[in-house]
């Protein structure tokens, strides 16, 4: 490949930037909330397993006195 000089370069960087469909502002909002909202339900689903295998540990070691 040929080299290009740093001028080439960045004129080719603003060309294909212009191509980017960029996200409006309501699908960016709608976006981090959905990303709140599945990060919450993940939280909550391995609390629930967190604490059951805590109560099953816990059972195992009280049985193992």
């Amino acid at each position: 490949m040929a080299k290009t000089s740093p001028l080439e370069f960045i004129q080719q960087v603003r060309t294909e930037t212009a191509k980017v469909t960029w996200p409006t502002r309501r699908e960016t909002v709608m976006t981090g909330v959905m990303v709140v909202i599945m990060t919450t339900i993940l939280a909550l689903f391995f609390l629930g397993v967190d604490s059951i295998l805590q109560a099953i540990v816990s059972a195992l070691l009280k049985f193992a006195q």
